[in-house]
């Protein structure tokens, strides 16, 4: 598709969260795909809600998921500038091109006045609008307004009849405009609204698709109105469904929305979350949970997306987040898990036998985060039963019998493998005639002091004959 430019256009106001990185992420997905270009636009016209550090932090999010942008606020481009603060200067030239051809007046209405006549509105059962009482303000009032040293803001005049437009996910929407009154596009300290500075930008900029959250739907008339009245081309709208918390709430920072520093410290992989949000309302023709981002950017069809809302589940997220550490090569497990290790105390100037370790750990973890606590029985000298079932347990008749039988069929061996093990426990179980978790669990207890963690035959094959038989002895009290 030729020319297609996307923007992702976050306002600075704290950390990324799933929801909006799922925009940011689609948006980079059909650039990708299109051979496209994506823009990263920053919306800071809120000063109050403004956040120092916002910004930098959404570029340290976006280049930790491999989410790449053509033209920003840190790397220029032909269509800047990229921050919506340094365009307010553009924004009123065109507020003021409307004001001279018609299609916009001067509002001296006080909040007061605005606030009674929405009540009223309310209170009939109709739509809050404004009343239009100032469209047509004789020039004498206005002289006395003027006069009175009232800042007026800047209103769009809405046309009769309907607007409409095919959305790429939606299909066709329309609106009847009789319920949009005419609304603010500068206010009376000179900041665009959004709907106006957005329309101005993405036309400057050429977007040519604009890919938002459905919380924009309604948005949209107005933008269609100010993209008609400048006589801008219309770029195409995808509305993605909302995402939702388990709750079915819409995710949110307020509505459990985790942000994605969070993702990042806890150790999920970034291809994983990726992954994961690629697949809110989208799904491959493959029915495929893991795909790969070529993958996804060659397989990705809006026509493929649900209208329907998607449910955050971080159970799925925690467990597709395992099996991306479980398919990590052994170099990329070791530099990812060093700082993990050395943070927590543990040595590593042995990186052999931390790669032993990891490969015997990396089945069990579904976050990074999770490391310290499957490693520590492989650099503790002194292991205790984890609690009281475990302790019950190898104290047991039964587990005795075990732990001699295993002994006597340790010795038999020089070192042992894993192969080596699964046959002593074979015979330890043709000896005594005990199966299944009381054969295995007190041979687990007995080395880790845990009732689960890595494979039992690469622990033994890790810790030698020696270590071995000497863990279980001292279990057995001898």
């Amino acid at each position: 598709m030729p020319g297609v430019r996307v923007r992702f256009a976050p306002s600075p106001t704290g950390n990324l969260h799933a929801g909006n990185v799922r925009t940011a992420l689609l948006n980079w997905i059909f650039a990708k795909q299109q051979n496209g270009v994506l823009i990263l636009r920053i919306e800071d016209t809120d000063q109050v809600r403004h956040v120092i550090g916002s910004e930098e932090g959404i570029a340290t999010d976006l280049n930790w998921l491999g989410i790449e942008w053509s033209e920003g606020p840190d790397v220029g481009g032909e269509f800047g500038p990229y921050r919506q603060s340094d365009r307010l200067k553009i924004h009123e030239e065109y507020a003021e091109r409307l004001l001279k051809e018609g299609s916009a007046y001067k509002c001296y209405c006080s909040e007061e006045e605005l606030q009674m006549e929405r009540e009223k509105a309310l209170a009939n059962g109709l739509p809050p609008r404004y009343n239009g009482k100032c469209r047509d303000l004789a020039a004498e009032e206005e002289k006395k307004k003027i006069s009175e040293e009232i800042k007026p803001v800047l209103r769009f005049k809405v046309r009769d009849g309907e607007v409409s437009f095919v959305d790429l996910i939606k299909g066709e929407i329309s609106w009847k405009l009789d319920n949009i009154g005419d609304f603010v596009i500068l206010r009376s300290n000179g900041m665009p609204s959004y709907n106006f500075a957005v329309v101005i930008d993405d036309a400057l900029m050429k977007i040519s698709h604009v890919i938002r959250g459905e919380g924009h739907v309604s948005n949209t008339p107005r933008q269609l109105l100010i993209y008609e009245a400048l006589g801008f081309k219309i770029p195409k709208f995808a509305h993605t469904p909302t995402i939702l918390n388990k709750e079915k709430k819409t995710l949110s920072k307020r509505h459990g929305a985790l942000s994605v520093k969070h993702y990042r410290e806890e150790g999920y992989i970034p291809e994983a979350l990726v992954n994961y949000l690629s697949l809110l309302s989208w799904s491959s023709e493959s029915g495929d949970d893991i795909l790969s981002r070529e993958r996804i950017v060659k397989e990705f069809s809006f026509s493929r997306m649900s209208s329907s809302s998607a449910v955050f589940d971080d159970d799925k997220l925690l467990w597709m987040n395992g099996q991306y550490i479980r398919a990590l090569k052994s170099e990329d497990l070791l530099n990812l898990s060093l700082p993990i290790l050395e943070n927590s105390g543990y040595t590593t100037k042995n990186l052999e036998k931390t790669v032993k370790i990891l490969e015997a750990v990396k089945g069990n973890l579904t976050k990074m985060s999770d490391l310290p606590q499957y490693v520590e029985l492989f650099y503790k000298s002194e292991v205790e039963p984890d609690g009281a079932a475990e302790k019950e347990l190898i104290e047991k008749e039964e587990s005795k019998q075990v732990f001699n039988k295993f002994i006597n069929g340790v010795e038999k061996y020089d070192e042992i493998s894993a192969d080596d093990f699964k046959e002593i426990m074979k015979q330890v179980q043709n000896d005594t005639g005990i199966k299944g978790k009381n054969l295995w669990m007190p041979v687990r207890i007995a080395l880790t002091g845990q009732s689960h963690g890595p494979e039992l035959p690469m622990l033994i094959e890790f810790f030698g004959k020696e270590e071995v038989v000497s863990r279980i002895k001292k279990v057995m009290g001898s």
